[in-house]
């Protein structure tokens, strides 16, 4: 992984204005990015946005043979990738720490927590189970990925649908949707983690960090926690020692926190729910915002007709008369120009050319409406 540093003068920006208790995008210090969830088309797709962190959850399932220790539960997959399309730091073909960190701690949160009935994936005892497969992909990273992957997986879970199955002796028979209606899973209880930094040494705490925040943080602590107010995992990294008030600070910070996000994925998985009950537009396109040129728009309104014609003859009568119009001078000839009345001049430019190569010059005599034109030399001009 290739991480762009902070410049010195970043970083010291970044403390004091945390030390000041403001942050870059105006949030305060327990205060999160605005979240948005959106379902696919198909069931146990989800989209979540956390500020501009973007995650994507897909659920699959299979039938598969069960574990020998446990014949009798289902299999859950977990699988978050990181690819550079989220950012150039990710690089492809290669596990990052940060890759193996969050899939523990996915693993931790949704699969060791017991938040799914695994015995009710089971088909048959000791031969075939569903294996449920949740992949997680980052679409783009802004800091705080745990808690954005999460929320995309266990609104992904709660959204999927298996497909129902009969079972005749040994023999199973797996039916689509258009034959039964598929069966959501038994999910006991929502896990949602809540991330909180420490900077100086724990002196500090802010919840949902941005990336830059990310780079200057002394220490994290990852909890997951469900609306019941039960801790289903905590994490600690960075290598600071947390006071025993501190952890308990941060407890009752997610408590609150995990009681809105859960309300938040209710409220979509319900909305989801109702558009295709009633037969509306639903998936990704639908929850996109439409961008329309509106400034052209305009209503039609009833405009009275009747009497247009003797209203504007009425106006016309009314007006007063045009200036008059003044005739534009006539070009007779190159250089030359005619206004109003009189004789034509055809005195034009190449004449006068022709008569001071000849060595006279044209003078004007007499007086009236006929004017009389004499050519006399130069030199009488010039003395």
């Amino acid at each position: 992984m290739r991480e762009t540093p902070l410049s010195n003068c970043e970083r010291l920006f970044l403390l004091k204005a945390i030390e000041s208790k403001k942050r870059l995008d105006g949030r305060q210090t327990y205060d999160y990015r605005s979240i948005k969830i959106s379902f696919g088309t198909d069931y146990g797709c989800c989209s979540v946005n956390l500020g501009k962190t973007r995650v994507l959850a897909q659920v699959s399932c299979e039938l598969v043979p069960p574990k020998d220790s446990r014949p009798t539960e289902g299999i859950i997959f977990l699988n978050l990738e990181l690819s550079p399309m989220a950012s150039p730091a990710f690089q492809t073909n290669r596990q990052s720490e940060l890759l193996v960190t969050l899939n523990r701690q996915l693993e931790r949160c949704l699969r060791n927590s017991r938040c799914i009935d695994t015995e009710s994936l089971c088909v048959v005892s000791g031969e075939k189970v569903w294996q449920i497969r949740v992949d997680v992909h980052v679409l783009n990273h802004d800091g705080n990925l745990m808690d954005a992957a999460s929320i995309a997986a266990i609104s992904a879970l709660c959204h999927f649908k298996r497909p129902d199955v009969a079972i005749q002796g040994r023999d199973v028979t797996v039916f689509g949707p258009a034959e039964r209606d598929p069966v959501p899973l038994s999910i006991y209880h929502m896990p949602v983690c809540v991330s909180f930094a420490f900077f100086q040494q724990g002196t500090y705490l802010l919840v949902d960090p941005c990336e830059k925040e990310e780079l200057i943080m002394d220490g994290l602590l990852v909890m997951a926690m469900n609306k019941h107010r039960e801790i289903c995992s905590i994490q600690s990294s960075g290598g600071i020692m947390l006071l025993k008030e501190q952890v308990l600070r941060c407890s009752k910070i997610a408590s609150v926190k995990v009681s809105e996000i859960t309300e938040l994925i209710n409220k979509a998985l319900e909305n989801d729910r109702q558009a295709r009950k009633e037969g509306g537009k639903f998936g990704f396109v639908e929850s996109m915002p439409k961008e329309r040129i509106t400034a052209l728009k305009r209503e039609e309104s009833l405009v009275e007709m009747t009497d247009v014609q003797e209203t504007a003859d009425q106006i016309i009568s009314k007006a007063a008369a045009g200036h008059e119009v003044v005739p534009s001078p006539v070009i007779v000839a190159t250089g030359t120009g005619q206004v109003g009345e009189g004789l034509q001049n055809t005195w034009g430019l190449d004449e006068e050319d022709e008569e001071e190569e000849s060595g006279t010059k044209v003078e004007k005599r007499g007086t009236g409406s006929k004017s009389e034109y004499a050519c006399l030399p130069v030199s009488v001009f010039l003395h």
